[in-house]
């Protein structure tokens, strides 16, 4: 099974980082006449993440050409600015030194737009010279359109695309050779002409990207075909359309939602597991002989496979990496069916979480073999896999959680999962945390 290996998403985060490092390290340079310096950089950082991501500052992609990046940098700052010099009122500081604040203003801009250029061209030449941060295409379709596209990625090294093939689907055979080639040769993208499939290639190629994990992106005829879940793109001149948008694929979102996992798993550990686990383990142990943790090899981001930590709750087994749990399961021990009830069971996640394996919502993660088999039976199940698995999900909360009985189940569960892949955002993730918290107090039909 083909697994992705993006080092290139830590890239905007880390500049993120450096550029917040500028900001509240240049604080200390100028004369500012700070009251409270921490509340003062407490804001300025929050003020600055914010402005960012709505000006989507840290969206500059290996196409993206420097006349785009200017704008931005700009905008940025002329925001910054004016929410900057806010601070006085807002928290009534009339003895700050204007002066100084503009001083610091400029010399902050000087050195962001110094560091932004700078790692914008040096990835650039990594990519151009170094052959580094490379992506594996493919170009389905030939005409003009597709082929300035293979002129543009031939040239333009600095993108850092490694084009393999063009793909002409004469016969009913070509797809089924192009599916091939790009399983064979780990491709990583694929391009396509929309004026050279016909609908139902269009949906079996979209089928088989969904389901093996490659970005598909499409070649417009002309610049008539919009969607709210497409995003459009220009490649020099040539419009480039991406046929699935996936939020947490944005840098800043990633970060946003990792700092998130890591504050919230770090609460869990601390405040609860860190009495609860102690207290389990002896009456684990009392009842039945065998470890205090249970670990099974599950599926993750990206397909890998991580070791999923969980209370045990059933006597040892066997056949515990083979079957779920079913309803009135002899397998289940007596403090095994309150800690499933409740969903205790699954707290030793947060320590995946910790680890980066999980993340604290997202598609549940399922066994191995499990997976194995519903990747062949189940259209799109792979999707889940774009996002890092959760202790808890949308589909779980919406009455899909627990044992599969039939294929409606791990359809409407796929379905669901799908949805959140798509539409992620922290606020989602909020209530389907508190979903869950209420669900666990009530207790599920199918929590067995």
């Amino acid at each position: 099974m083909y697994k992705k290996s993006r080092y290139s998403s830590y890239i905007k985060p880390i500049t993120g980082i450096a550029d917040l490092f500028i900001i509240i390290g240049s604080v200390f340079l100028f004369e500012i006449n700070l009251t409270s310096p921490y509340l003062f950089i407490g804001y300025i950082a929050t003020v600055w993440v914010i402005i960012a991501v709505r000006n989507h500052f840290y969206e500059v992609q290996r196409h993206t050409r420097i006349i785009q990046v200017i704008p931005l940098i700009f905008r940025q700052f002329l925001f910054f600015g004016l929410v900057l010099y806010a601070f006085i009122g807002v928290f009534k500081q009339p003895n700050i030194s204007r002066l100084a604040l503009g001083e610091y203003l400029l010399f902050v801009f000087f050195l962001i737009l110094v560091f932004k250029f700078f790692v914008f061209f040096l990835f650039k030449r990594y990519r151009a010279v170094f052959k580094g941060n490379i992506r594996n295409v493919i170009v389905i379709g030939d005409n003009e359109k597709t082929r300035q596209l293979i002129t543009t990625l031939k040239n333009r090294l600095d993108y850092g695309y490694n084009f393999m093939k063009q793909f002409t689907i004469d016969d009913n055979d070509a797809l089924r050779r192009c599916f091939n080639y790009v399983v064979d040769h780990n491709v990583d993208e694929i391009y396509f002409s929309v004026a050279e499939l016909s609908n139902k290639q269009i949906n079996s190629l979209i089928d088989f990207a969904d389901n093996n994990l490659r970005e598909l992106k499409f070649i417009p005829d002309n610049k008539d075909i919009f969607s709210k879940r497409l995003k459009y793109e220009y490649y020099d001149y040539i419009p480039v359309l991406s046929i699935r948008s996936i939020p947490l694929q944005e840098p800043v979102n990633k970060f946003v939602k990792r700092l998130f996992d890591i504050v919230f798993a770090s609460c869990i550990i601390v405040f609860i597991l860190s009495w609860l686990t102690p207290l389990l383990a002896i009456i684990i142990k009392l009842e039945s002989k065998g470890p205090v943790f249970f670990k099974q090899s599950r599926n993750g981001f990206n397909y890998e496979e991580f070791d999923c930590y969980k209370f045990r709750s059933m006597t040892p087994n066997k056949d515990a990496h083979l079957y779920q749990a079913t309803k009135g399961d002899h397998r289940v021990t007596r403090v095994g069916r309150f800690i499933r009830k409740t969903s205790i069971d699954e707290l030793p996640q947060f320590f995946n979480v910790l680890f980066g394996d999980m993340s604290v919502v997202g598609p549940r993660p399922h066994m191995v073999s499990h997976t194995d088999m519903y990747a062949r039976r189940i259209d799109k199940f792979m999707v889940r896999h774009f996002v890092k698995p959760g202790i808890t999900g949308l589909a779980q909360v919406s009455g899909f959680r627990g044992e599969i009985e039939k294929d409606k189940d791990i359809i409407n569960r796929v379905k669901f999962d799908i949805f959140y892949v798509e539409n992620w955002s922290l606020l989602l993730d909020l209530r389907i945390i508190f979903q869950t918290f209420m669900n666990a107090i009530k207790g599920e039909d199918k929590a067995y």
